[in-house]
């Protein structure tokens, strides 16, 4: 039986485990999914090495960059964003394993993000500096749009704070990406500090969060017109997404 896992710590009931042991069951096929839960990324070879059938991983917080060093090659994409979140296994042999890094989050997000994009949609604000909002960037910029970071505070001359989000901003980034974890349940009262008096019809707010359904950026972003999106739908597509790079 092949067997497909995700590697984190720590590892609650994840969305990956649930999604892919009811396709196998769904679908008949012989596989399972299992979570490794690692305290440490140098357990990370071992993992490898005492699953023979081990066909393919999924990589979440916080060994997306860790597990870089530990990896054969990186597709292109990947490498510029610097994050991994799929594993493709390829066994040559019986000692032989190639470990070849993807990242299925920017695959996800260009596929859920693009239907609305509209002709003036053409600069983004991207909220916060970690590794979804690295995927978001090169994810936009294979689509045409420039995006720049928002931070809360001053990292280089590049990133924006959101005492930076003037009127002359917000009207020329009309796509604003939530990629921080501000408004996630339970804390659903908190939304990212932007004007949302600002925001108008032509804005477009997707927000990576999709735990509530409408996070109070989402609903703040509706009631002055933009076009909202939460990230489900990117989260299925990410993971329909792997399911295809590990059987390419």
């Amino acid at each position: 039986m092949d067997k497909y896992g995700l590697i984190g710590y720590p590892l609650g009931h994840s969305f990956s485990v649930t999604y892919f042991n009811e396709k196998f069951q769904s679908e008949n096929i012989d596989a399972e999914y299992v979570n490794f839960e690692i305290p440490s990324i140098e357990d990370f070879p071992e993992v490898v090495t005492e699953n023979v059938n081990l066909c393919g991983l999924n990589v979440t917080i916080p060994y997306k960059e860790q597990v870089i060093p530990y990896l054969d090659e990186l597709d292109p994409d990947t490498a510029k964003i610097g994050a991994v979140n799929v594993i493709k296994i390829i066994r040559q042999g019986k000692a032989k394993v190639r470990l070849v890094g993807y990242n299925s989050d920017i695959i996800g997000f260009t596929q859920s993000i693009e239907p609305l994009l509209q002709p003036h949609h053409r600069k983004a604000l991207l909220l916060g500096t970690g590794g979804a909002s690295k995927a978001v960037y090169h994810g936009l910029a294979n689509l045409g749009i420039e995006s720049k970071y928002v931070s809360r505070s001053k990292r280089d001359g590049e990133t924006l704070t959101y005492a930076d989000l003037t009127p002359e901003v917000m009207a020329e980034h009309t796509i604003i990406v939530n990629c921080t974890p501000v408004g996630m349940y339970p804390r659903v009262d908190f939304c990212p500090d932007i004007p949302y008096d600002l925001l108008t019809p032509r804005h477009l707010l997707y927000d990576l969060l999709y735990n509530p359904n409408e996070t109070l950026f989402m609903k703040k972003g509706r009631d002055r017109g933009a076009t909202v999106k939460n990230g489900l739908e990117m989260l299925l597509l990410q993971a329909f997404a792997a399911w295809e790079i590990w059987h390419r």
